[in-house]
């Protein structure tokens, strides 16, 4: 039968516990040999028993101490340049939250706000910038009405383009489009003539009124006729 797996606790037992120090350090002793022989790594292993007696691997105490130097300055030289790091961030974070108050700052002076303590040179200053600030406010003003300007001259170009598209498609049928655009057809020719405009039928039978034909008989009385003063009347 195998070996059983062995719990990972403190031996209770005192010699059991002494034996079992003595092969596993032994062992552990062999397995560092082994890693700085077949892999040319440098090794250096202290191992303290619970009586504070070390054992060492190499045996060679000088040799145990220059692993340990060689350890703490590469671990100095990690940590120094973390701490580096962090002063840098440090450092980088200072520097934007001045920046960021001075931003602050020039906004409230902008905004007519802490103005007393400022001198009369910082006041010429602050001058400047505004007579700056709007000047180029005035020009973006202007580009974008100059803008404005050309789209509607191009509405407009495209409009009287539709009109002259529309005008051709209706004059042949017989509408006189000389009239304003806004449907105004009260104004007459130099002859008198009024402008053409589409003939409507009416249905058979239908009322004039107000004037007379000649050449055709009146069919109203002559007594109601004269009675009236109305001449013309018909159906």
């Amino acid at each position: 039968m195998g070996r059983g797996k062995v719990e990972l606790k403190r031996i209770e037992n005192k010699i059991n516990r002494q034996v079992t120090f003595s092969k596993r350090r032994n062992g552990l002793v062999k397995k560092a040999k082994e890693l700085s022989v077949l892999c040319d790594a440098e090794v250096a292993l202290v191992i303290f028993s619970a009586r504070g007696k070390p054992f060492t691997f190499p045996d060679d105490a000088e040799s145990i101490m220059k692993t340990y130097d060689r350890y703490r300055k590469y671990y100095s030289h990690q940590h120094g340049n973390i701490e580096l790091e962090n002063q840098d961030w440090y450092q980088e974070m200072l520097k934007l939250n001045e920046k960021c108050e001075s931003l602050q700052r020039t906004q409230r002076l902008l905004h007519g706000e802490d103005l007393g303590p400022l001198s009369i040179k910082e006041l010429l200053i602050l001058e400047e910038q505004l007579e700056k600030a709007l000047s180029q406010a005035r020009q973006r003003k202007t580009q974008l009405m100059i803008k404005q300007m050309e789209e509607l001259r191009q509405k407009e170009r495209h409009l009287e383009d539709l009109n002259k598209e529309l005008r051709l498609k209706l004059e042949p049928y017989g509408f006189n489009l000389k009239a304003s655009l806004w449907g105004s057809t009260s104004s007459a020719d130099g002859d008198g003539s009024f402008p053409l405009q589409p003939s409507l039928t009416y249905p058979e039978p239908f009322l004039q009124i107000g004037y007379s034909v000649q050449g055709e008989p009146s069919i109203v009385p002559k007594s109601m006729a004269s009675e009236t003063n109305f001449q013309g009347w018909f159906l």
